[in-house]
């Protein structure tokens, strides 16, 4: 077959109405395709996310998934300003255009005051480096007990007159008193605390008696 023979039979109209056949075909199958994909994939659809912050997560949970969307808490934190059980933060954020069966990630407010370790500052440090600490803390500082001990020294911290002791975990804000020496040097007693020294330099006793009361006692009884 020469070039005038191929030349004359694509010019019959078989030909070219079979190549428009299979031209119209693949149009329609890729917008076939094209228009199936937007259905699966929901293209052009999606629902404005609200803004969440300050809002109940019960209620959230309950809104949100009338849309179709999935609430899930992924975090905790805590602020004093909002009552707990509130969502602080949210992904995806406000105003962004989502799909349903999204899952949405929250962060809620504590139900309870966050705790903090008790820093070591008994027998570590003075009144104005502890309160300092303390409140850094965000734990409220009462008037201090004194004690007879070197003067503005911490000997010790309590919490509603409990004594606490480093590293022990107490709620954010509690209120705090430091036990200070007043600038009388004593001695502890067996107890641990305290006790205030005579002239002589001799601890009274519990009853009041002092060591020289006793050595009287001793040589009258002799």
């Amino acid at each position: 077959m020469n070039f005038k023979e191929i030349k004359e039979k694509l010019k019959a109209p078989i030909i070219w109405g079979n190549l428009l056949a299979v031209f119209i075909t693949i149009i329609a199958l890729f917008i076939a395709l094209i228009c199936w994909l937007d259905s699966y994939t929901h293209h052009g659809d999606g629902i404005e996310m609200p803004d969440l912050y300050g809002v109940n997560y019960q209620k959230a949970q309950s809104d949100l998934e009338e849309e179709g969307l999935i609430l899930v808490v992924n975090d905790s934190s805590y602020n004093k300003a909002l009552p707990s059980g509130c969502i602080l933060t949210q992904q995806p954020e406000k105003g962004m255009m989502v799909k349903q069966g999204r899952i949405v990630y929250v962060t809620i407010n504590s139900l309870t005051m966050p705790r903090v370790a008790i820093p070591d500052l008994i027998d570590n440090s003075s009144y104005r480096e502890a309160e300092a600490k303390l409140s850094a803390l965000d734990f409220k500082m009462l008037p201090p007990k004194l004690i007879d001990g070197e003067k503005d020294w911490v000997y010790g911290i309590q919490l509603d007159g409990r004594n606490l002791s480093a590293g022990d975990m107490v709620a954010k804000e509690s209120q705090l008193v430091l036990v200070i020496g007043n600038g009388a040097i004593g001695d502890r007693d067996d107890m641990g605390g305290w006790g205030s020294a005579d002239s002589t330099g001799a601890k009274s006793s519990g009853n009041g008696a002092s060591n020289d009361d006793v050595d009287d006692f001793l040589e009258v009884f002799e």
